[in-house]
């Protein structure tokens, strides 16, 4: 642990686990939370949902599984230049969208809707969610029982309301620094700028692959993209050739990436400097977070997101689909508020056992949240006779 800066977050002084355990032999408290969520079912299902192109739409798009890993790839990538703790990075940056529904933020925002009167749908909430209950695979308690540093890197965001519940069942926890305005640590600050980088980048490939958007498009609306396209064609001017628009694409991404984790890196130990903080505690006091971009990279940035929410998040084939998307989970949820044992047996089970119909609609969200892509639409078929989407 030498290596560590002494503002990382260190795993021999982690805050420890909600149900207490023997320390392991050869590994530290982080790595072990990194290899429970490799072997959890929920990371297996989001090899089959959606980041922006739903399942079925073409094999080389981004799920959210090969999203999580790329993230990753980022996350320690940074990390071990601040050195910060890479395996807590590593963690988080997995676990970060196990709560996400099937159809990306389409289906999130359909499952919000149909629990408006039942607390609502987030999927970070639903991702700690997953981590503390949903998963079963130990007989002492229910979900994975990680580390409190894991678990407040996994709750980016939280609303006063919701953090209030939480904070009402674990005083001083997770939910506690969206109470009093205070920090999370180093490296949840990294996981959560990370997932950014990584899905601006990865999206326009994405994009451009599908023919929704084109470079030529990019280089008009994105200044970031048209310093980076520009500079690669001055290098390798042979890449103009049509044959070659693979190649310009990937280069001019990979160095748009490359810049933007150099500046993170220098922007971060800028502002480390300036802070002064010595400590992990003392990160978490600081009024702002130390982990960013410089403000020319920070703004250049939300260009480049704001040109991907309205030319391909919000693109009229993606739209398309996206409603029959929404359709399906609208549908499913309430067959399954109707009649319960249409679900798996667990679930059927925990709806019995409810008190109020606001819980058997937490069950209900709780199964349909974890729904690959095609098993939502298979089961949305069999349910209804409607095939809205090829499963």
């Amino acid at each position: 642990m030498s290596s560590l800066a002494s503002y990382a977050c260190n795993p021999e002084r982690s805050r420890g686990r909600r149900h207490e355990e023997a320390a392991a032999p050869t590994r530290s408290d982080f790595q072990r939370d990194r290899d429970r969520i490799v072997h959890s079912s929920a990371f297996r299902r989001l090899v089959y949902k959606t980041q922006v192109f739903v399942n079925h739409e073409g094999d080389l798009f981004r799920t959210r599984l090969t999203h999580s890993l790329e993230v990753t790839q980022l996350g320690r990538s940074i990390a071990r230049a601040l050195q910060l703790e890479e395996d807590l990075v590593e963690a988080i940056c997995l676990a970060h969208d196990l709560g996400h529904t099937p159809f990306g933020h389409a289906g999130q925002d359909a499952l919000n809707d149909c629990m408006r009167l039942h607390g609502g749908f987030e999927h970070n909430l639903q991702s700690l969610r997953v981590v503390d209950r949903l998963e079963e695979r130990y007989p002492a308690f229910d979900g994975l029982n990680l580390t409190f540093e894991t678990r407040e890197g996994i709750l980016k965001h939280c609303s006063r309301s919701n953090a209030e519940l939480i904070n009402a069942r674990e005083p001083g926890g997770v939910a506690q620094r969206f109470l009093d305005g205070t920090q999370a640590s180093l490296e949840a600050q990294l996981c959560n700028l990370a997932d950014a980088i990584a899905y601006n980048a990865h999206d326009v490939d994405d994009g451009v692959r599908s023919g929704l958007i084109s470079m030529t498009q990019l280089c008009e609306a994105v200044p970031l993209f048209a310093r980076y396209f520009e500079a690669t064609l001055t290098d390798w001017p042979q890449l103009r050739a049509e044959e070659a628009q693979r190649k310009l694409l990937y280069e001019s991404i990979r160095r748009m990436l490359s810049d933007q984790v150099y500046d993170v890196i220098d922007q971060s130990r800028l502002q480390l400097k300036q802070a002064g903080v010595a400590s992990a505690a003392d990160v978490r006091q600081c009024p702002r977070p130390l982990i960013g971009f410089c403000e020319t990279m920070k703004n250049q940035s939300l260009v480049l997101k704001q040109f991907l929410f309205k030319q391909l998040y919000r693109h009229p084939q993606v739209m398309q689909t996206m409603e029959s998307a929404q359709q399906v989970v609208r549908d499913l949820f309430a067959a399954y508020m109707q009649e319960p044992e249409r679900m798996k047996p667990r679930f059927v089970q925990r709806a019995r056992d409810a008190n109020q119909i606001s819980d058997r609609a937490r069950v209900v969200a709780d199964f349909i949240a974890g729904m690959t892509d095609r098993y939502a639409a298979r089961e949305h078929e069999q349910v209804t006779g409607l095939r809205l989407l090829v499963s």
